[in-house]
């Protein structure tokens, strides 16, 4: 069989099928709708966070707050309304919570901030992970054993 003849769709794997219905079940489950109702709350929250716990003098974590509680409300939004392909996305939660944990530090002008901005994002970090990590959770393949 040469090059040419080999099927690169991915639509048509054999496990395809199976696939889709584990991540349907996963996205419909009490847990899968918990889970992207809180990351879009999570994400709205984040985007405020800057005006709530007053990040005055601070642009720079201001706009970092925004962007990425808007990412992460989006995250949820489309976890929420395609939850057979959005809810594969949900890993990309652990990187956006690693980074609310470690932006007062990077983004800062003078690379520290005030007590308030650290310990916002820090647990808002914590709680981004752990909703990243619950989402790969859902995911996961759950094979039957022989």
């Amino acid at each position: 069989m040469s090059y040419s003849q080999h099927s690169t769709d991915m639509g048509t794997h054999p496990e395809m099928h199976e696939m889709r219905e584990r991540l349907e079940r996963a996205g419909s489950s009490g847990q899968g709708i918990a889970l992207e109702g809180l990351t879009a709350l999570t994400g709205l929250y984040a985007a405020i966070s800057p005006w709530v716990v007053h990040f005055s003098g601070q642009p720079n974590i201001t706009v970092n707050n925004l962007i990425i509680g808007v990412t992460i409300g989006l995250l949820g939004l489309g976890m929420a309304l395609a939850p057979q392909r959005m809810m594969r996305l949900g890993w990309l939660l652990v990187p956006l919570g690693i980074w609310l944990i470690i932006s007062p530090w990077v983004v800062t002008v003078t690379h520290s901030a005030r007590a308030g901005i650290i310990w916002n994002n820090v647990v808002l970090g914590l709680i981004v992970t752990a909703m990243g990590l619950a989402a790969m959770g859902l995911t996961v393949a759950r094979r039957p054993r022989h």
